[in-house]
């Protein structure tokens, strides 16, 4: 599982602004935020799978997943983690790539994903669990995932409303809440017990298969004249120290899709 919230083409000074917690078993191989071999992917990379929860490059696209929380999964499915990645590395618009991956998204265990390009200003949401309609959808300028943030969020964008975002400060106070939902709150997927210490923005239990958490805290922001901040608090491998990683770049080509 992963929480996220995001802001998106409603700010005057950030075209794009997101938080994210990856939550992941402390013994899954992971590689920490880094440049990819093509020179123009960067993000984190999931070392079983091979893809990535949250990446960008530097033409401006933008892609991130969060999963579902199901108690059956599919055999053999394909690895979610492969969607962000075939889009940041992909030459398709987000509407056209929402709509090759509606075709084979039943291959898939359940999945939320976001895909954009900052500079077309064109984003799209793509699930293979609707609630109802469409699977995939233009996202409205302004979106959060994981309601239980939206309280905080909003708070630190109404101290911050028009200039620059403290975005350790915002990591610090925002996605390290450990406070648990009551039992009344909770989706009934799981057992009780097991929903009550998940339920957190910032997550620490041990499962049967090993301790499971919040592996990294990303933040990602974008100013409306192309400079990215790309920056990730994770946890060495095996559950050992807290690590900062961040890296800065210019967008280029800005006009293209």
């Amino acid at each position: 599982m992963c929480i996220a919230v995001f802001l998106w083409q409603s700010h005057p000074l950030y075209p794009f602004l997101l938080f994210l917690n990856r939550d992941e078993y402390l013994n899954r191989a992971t590689e920490a935020l880094r440049w990819w071999q093509d020179g123009e992917t960067l993000g984190g990379r999931d070392l079983v799978g091979g893809g990535t929860w949250l990446g960008c490059n530097r033409h401006g696209r933008i892609a991130f997943l969060t999963n579902f929380r199901e108690t059956s999964s599919i055999p053999d499915a394909k690895s979610r983690g492969d969607l962000p990645l075939r889009y940041l590395q992909s030459q398709k618009s987000p509407a056209e790539f929402a709509e090759e991956i509606e075709k084979e998204a039943s291959l898939y265990n359940g999945f939320n994903l976001v895909v954009a390009h900052v500079f077309s200003k064109s984003m799209f949401y793509v699930t293979n669990r609707p609630l109802r309609g469409s699977m995939s959808f233009p996202t409205p300028t302004s979106t959060l995932l994981g309601p239980r943030l939206r309280d905080g969020f909003n708070q630190l964008l109404t101290q911050h409303p028009g200039g620059e975002f403290p975005v350790k400060t915002m990591v610090e106070e925002v996605m390290t809440d450990t406070v648990k939902d009551q039992e009344p709150d909770l989706p009934h997927v799981f057992p009780p017990d097991t929903e009550y210490h998940l339920s957190s923005i910032f997550v620490d239990v041990p499962r049967p298969a090993g301790r499971y958490g919040t592996r990294s805290i990303s933040a990602l922001t974008i100013k409306s004249h192309g400079q990215v901040c790309f920056y990730e608090r994770h946890l060495e491998p095996g559950g050992g120290s807290w690590k900062e990683l961040t890296q800065h770049f210019v967008i280029q080509n800005q006009t293209s899709t």
